[in-house]
């Protein structure tokens, strides 16, 4: 794997912005390829054999997925919404897994590890490259059940919504009183209030530009 320092730029540089939020994510991922045996996570023989679990949807979230290579569209990258400065890291070929939390005590111990910097996030930045990882972070050896659904690859299973007809994938169905169902037909989504609508240009297509761009002269 690369060096912290270019990992955290180049991670930093994906992200938009440099922030202490950076730094923890890249620290969190390289410690936890390392507990799982991974030396590079974004190589194509080692991806494949990593899933992280990433329970917050802040700057680190990004910082961890950008060093492993991880993604949603992958299915090797799975959002947790628990609100905590933590990530979990799965080796599926040998089942080692482990979680690593940020501590809050860190937070607390910026001033002594960098006492230079003026401001909190100046502290923060150059704090958490200070700190052993012994204080940055905890870490527990975990278990995580993983269904064959939740696997990276082709899509496991698809059923058909028994109200509104939609499929859904990969055992992201609900049943109630014997039907299958989507989680919005089921009253378990996370909007209300749904109708369909029109829009202005409804009938656009990316064939629409290659036609203007076509019959357009050159200047």
């Amino acid at each position: 794997m690369d060096p912290f320092a270019s990992l955290l730029e180049k991670s930093a540089a994906a992200h938009g912005h440099l922030c202490p939020g950076q730094v923890v994510g890249v620290r969190m991922a390289l410690l936890g390829c390392r507990l799982i045996g991974l030396d590079d996570p974004r190589s194509r023989n080692q991806i494949k054999k990593l899933l992280v679990y990433v329970e917050m949807d802040r700057c680190t979230a990004d910082a961890v997925a950008h060093v492993t290579g991880v993604k949603l569209g992958r299915r090797s990258l799975k959002f947790m919404d628990y609100g905590i400065m933590a990530a979990t890291f799965v080796n599926l070929e040998t089942d080692r897994a482990f979680r690593i939390i940020s501590t809050e005590e860190s937070r607390d111990l910026c001033e002594i590890y960098a006492p230079e910097p003026e401001g909190k996030s100046q502290k923060q930045l150059l704090a958490y490259k200070r700190m052993p990882d012994s204080v940055l972070f905890r870490v527990q050896k975990v278990h995580v059940p993983i269904r064959e659904v939740d696997l990276p690859g082709p899509t496991r299973q698809k059923i058909t919504c028994t109200r509104c007809g939609q499929v859904v994938r990969d055992g992201r169905q609900m049943e109630q009183n014997g039907q299958l169902l989507c989680k919005p037909c089921a009253g378990n989504a996370y909007f209300s209030h749904a109708r369909e609508v029109t829009w202005q240009d409804m009938n656009w297509s990316p064939k629409n530009e290659e036609t203007l761009a076509d019959a357009t002269p050159d200047k």
